[in-house]
């Protein structure tokens, strides 16, 4: 069984924060502020400007004076700033026109972002299927790890900076394994209670023939399987983990997006930490609907922590 080797604590030196003015997307920055207060952070504050939004198109570019979309963004900045959200945080404004995920991976790369923080308004749906997320292409493509607050997530953070209480989804993956270094430092860093969950999807009826029935068999399988999920769980705690509380495992029969929402909000988690599979493709993986991470992202009562593969 593989073990997670705690080499450092998490270091969140700069974050970048998205905005696109909306009232979801403003109600990450406190979280942001809160996590660079704890943490000693710098915030970069990017808007990014859509280039269909300049009519007419010129033969040349326009001088920045006169260019309606950039004159605009700043305005509306400005009154984000005016908000006094980030406090007095140490931040920079960045002002970019292009595709989103273009410019936000560049930013990543060149100001060497720790963490990308942002809000999301959760729809689903049709429109979510034709038109996809942006909010989960970032959380499946950022090479750093993603704080998604989503719609129903308190305006303000109920702490300083600091996490409580820390739930840790695990299919046991190379994903999900990746994001327990991040668990693990977080709970020691804020000397917080971690829980680590492991939900076993119920099998169908259809998939065990038309005679199954949940009898004693059903019942003892279970018990097997959870004994068997409870050993592997423990494992995955290195000797050096240093946590202030012994950890809690749990292990859940149910639909995956249901049971992390459910037991996030039976244990007042502060944070859910979950490990994401790279998208294979930028404009279809990233956008299917039904993506675990993306449910409990809507649904969660906490922010979301993914961690790509």
């Amino acid at each position: 069984m593989e073990t997670i080797e705690v080499k450092h604590s998490v270091s969140f030196k700069n974050i970048l924060v998205t905005t696109d003015f909306s009232d979801v997307s403003k109600k990450a920055a406190p979280y942001a502020a809160a996590i660079a207060n704890r943490y000693g952070s710098k915030i970069y504050v990017v808007h990014v400007i859509s280039p269909e939004g300049r009519t007419p198109i010129p033969i040349e570019p326009l001088p920045v004076e006169l260019d309606d979309g950039r004159q605009s963004a700043k305005l509306e900045m400005k009154a984000f700033l005016r908000s006094n959200s980030l406090g007095e945080v140490p931040h920079e404004v960045v002002l970019e026109e292009g595709p989103i995920w273009d410019v936000l991976s560049s930013l990543i790369a060149r100001d060497e972002i720790d963490l990308l923080v942002l809000g999301t308004h959760g729809r689903g749906g049709l429109k979510k299927l034709f038109l996809g997320s942006v909010a989960e292409e970032l959380f499946r493509l950022a090479a750093c790890p993603v704080l998604t607050v989503g719609p129903a997530v308190p305006a303000k953070p109920t702490g300083v900076g600091g996490f409580a209480r820390i739930l840790f989804a695990t299919d046991f993956g190379p994903a999900s394994l990746h994001a327990l270094h991040y668990a693990i430092s977080l709970a020691a860093e804020n000397k917080a209670n971690l829980t680590l969950l492991h939900v076993v999807t119920p099998v169908p009826a259809v998939a065990v023939g038309p005679y199954w029935y949940p009898g004693a068999d059903l019942v003892e399988r279970q018990k097997t399987a959870k004994a068997r999920s409870i050993n592997r769980l423990r494992q995955l705690i290195p000797p050096e983990a240093n946590l202030p509380f012994d950890p809690e495992f749990v292990v859940d029969f149910d639909f995956a997006a249901e049971a992390i929402v459910k037991i996030a909000a039976d244990s007042r988690a502060d944070l859910i930490v979950m490990g994401v599979n790279q998208a294979a493709s930028a404009r279809v993986s990233a956008h299917l609907p039904w993506a675990t991470a993306h449910e409990v992202v809507c649904h969660a009562t906490c922010p979301v922590l993914t961690v790509r593969s």
